[in-house]
C-alpha cells in the first residue's frame, strides 16, 4: 500500500472498521506519520461516542417503526365513511337540481308556494296622451292591493286611479300630482275593495279632465 492510501485509512482505522492485515500496515505507517496520529487522536472523542452508543442500544431495534394492523384498518375505515359521506352530499344535490330542472318544464316555480293570493301585473301606453303605466295587484283578504308606475308627460295636473269592475262600479284606488316641468314619474300605491277578478280595468284619470290611460284586465279562465 502506498503511504497516501494509508493516510486515507485514518479514519477508517480511528472507527475500527479495517480489517486486521490493513490494520497493521496502518499502525507500522502510524509510527512514522505524525499527521495521522494527530488525525486518529482528535477521532477518540467521537469514536468514544459511538462505542457508548453502541453498547446502549439494544440489538432489536428497528430502524423503521411499523404501525399496528389496528391502527391501518382504523384509518381506511374512516377513510371510507369519509367517501361514502361525499357520495352522499353529491346525490342530494343533484336530486335537487333534478328536482328544479324537472319543475321547471313543468312550468311550475318552486319559489312561489301554490296557495299564494292571485294577483296580476299590467302594462300599458296612450299614444295621444302619452302616458305610460306599470300596474300589478295583488288579491288579499279585503280585496285587492295595488301599486302603480306611472310616467306622464303631461301637466301640471292632478290625476288618480280608479278601479272599474266588471258590473261597472267604479273605486278610486291613488291619487297624485303631476308638476309640468317635464316627464314626470310618480310611484303610488293603494287598494280596493274589489278582488282582482272582479275588476275589469283600471284607468288613470285627470282629474276634472278625462281618461289619459286604460289598463284592461284580462277575464278570469
Amino acid at each position: 500500500m502506498r503511504s497516501l492510501e494509508r493516510h486515507r485509512d485514518a479514519g477508517a482505522y480511528a472507527l475500527g472498521v479495517l480489517d486486521p492485515a490493513d490494520r497493521f500496515r496502518f499502525e507500522d505507517h502510524l509510527v512514522e506519520c505524525v499527521a495521522c496520529a494527530a488525525y486518529v487522536g482528535e477521532m477518540r472523542p467521537t469514536t468514544g461516542l459511538l462505542a457508548m452508543y453502541a453498547r446502549a442500544t439494544p440489538p432489536c431495534v428497528e430502524w423503521c417503526v411499523r404501525p399496528a394492523p389496528t391502527l391501518v384498518e382504523r384509518a381506511v375505515d374512516r377513510l371510507g365513511r369519509l367517501h361514502r359521506r361525499a357520495r352522499r352530499r353529491l346525490w342530494s344535490v343533484v336530486a335537487v337540481l333534478a328536482l328544479l330542472v324537472t319543475a321547471a318544464g313543468a312550468g311550475t316555480s318552486l319559489l312561489r308556494p301554490s296557495t299564494e293570493p292571485a294577483g296580476l301585473a299590467l302594462h300599458g301606453r296612450d299614444p295621444g296622451s302619452g302616458v305610460a303605466a306599470t300596474l300589478t295587484a295583488d288579491e288579499r283578504g279585503w280585496g285587492s292591493q295595488i301599486a302603480l308606475d306611472v310616467r306622464d308627460p303631461g301637466g301640471p295636473r292632478q290625476c288618480e286611479l280608479v278601479a272599474v269592475g266588471r258590473d261597472g262600479k267604479e273605486q278610486t284606488v291613488a291619487s297624485w300630482a303631476v308638476d309640468g316641468d317635464g316627464p314626470d314619474r310618480a310611484e303610488v300605491a293603494g287598494g280596493t275593495a274589489q278582488q282582482p277578478d272582479d275588476i275589469a280595468r283600471f284607468e288613470v284619470r285627470a282629474i276634472g279632465g278625462g281618461r289619459l290611460l286604460s289598463l284592461p284586465v284580462p277575464p278570469p279562465s
